[in-house]
């Protein structure tokens, strides 16, 4: 009695996952095993037709085997039933040499061939019914598909007049959904920066309208006796007398000695003067000094 309760449970363990393996992978492997009834009895089991949530790749996957199962069988117009609905799920699918034999998709063709037009038009009708609706972006999506399909080499260039339209329906449908389209919003504005402030006009006397400054202290330092015989006699300092008498700049325009010229602009940043002025303002004014060397 043990022995035949042991059996019986090892029968169901065995059978369990069988049981719960995919109709669609075990008729694939029946197929494979050349027991074409048997696969096709397996498929009848997947009820795809009657379960509207089933995917169109679903269909296309069951109806494939089925018809390599009838062609198999020598069942031709039964495969051709079973490709049908091949295209009809997926008109774009089309096995690849990987997938099917030469003669499958020679078959696959032939159909295609047959029902591409029917599925061109009614798609079409479709996508100029969802333009009329003003839903101009699906319709620009449906209408692409519909010339893909048009174009397709089993369409043996039938229906040109209707891929004219197509075309143009399709550039209306994307020109009305990107009109559609919200406005983008504008960037938000880039405040400029703020302008550096004006600097100040420094006049000089080539400005008429400028009463010169007056100098206040303006002595010249006394020239080291090492370089007296390496000195120029005459030189050239340039000052920039600011609003307030100060010295602002001091450049040598002409050099009397490298050392003596830096004493000359050492010794400008101390000078004073009463600053120009224009109707009494006083302004920034560009002086040139010429410089005489005393050698005693």
């Amino acid at each position: 009695m043990r022995t035949v309760f042991a059996t019986v449970v090892l029968l169901l363990v065995t059978a369990a996952p069988l049981a719960a393996q995919d109709p669609l992978v075990s008729a694939r492997e029946l197929y494979a095993s050349a027991r074409y009834d048997e696969a096709l009895a397996t498929l009848g089991a997947i009820k795809v037709a009657e379960d509207v949530s089933v995917r169109p790749e679903d269909v296309r996957a069951v109806e494939q085997v089925r018809s390599l199962c009838l062609l198999a069988l020598g069942r031709a117009s039964e495969a051709e039933a079973a490709i049908s609905a091949v295209v009809t799920a997926d008109p774009f699918y089309q096995p690849t040499d990987a997938e099917a034999a030469p003669r499958v998709r020679t078959a696959f063709s032939d159909v295609r061939r047959r029902m591409l037009p029917e599925i061109a038009g009614e798609r079409y009708t479709a996508a100029k019914a969802t333009y009329d609706r003003k839903e101009f972006a699906a319709a620009a999506d449906q209408f692409k598909q519909v010339i893909q399909l048009l174009d397709d080499p089993d369409m043996q260039g039938r229906l040109a007049d209707m891929r004219t339209l197509a075309g143009g329906f399709l550039e209306l449908s994307e020109a009305a959904a990107k009109a559609a389209e919200p406005p983008v919003p504008p960037e938000p504005a880039i405040s400029a920066p703020a302008a550096a402030p004006a600097q100040p006009m420094i006049y000089s006397a080539d400005d008429t309208q400028v009463v010169a400054p007056v100098t206040v202290r303006q002595e010249l330092p006394r020239l080291p006796s090492s370089i007296v015989a390496l000195a120029r006699d005459r030189g050239v300092l340039e000052v920039v007398i600011d609003e307030a008498g100060r010295v602002e700049s001091a450049a040598i325009r002409a050099s009397v000695h490298v050392t003596y010229d830096a004493m000359l602009v050492a010794a400008a940043a101390g000078w004073r003067y009463r600053p120009a002025t224009i109707d009494g303002r006083p302004v920034k004014f560009r002086k040139r000094i010429a410089v005489t060397v005393a050698r005693r």
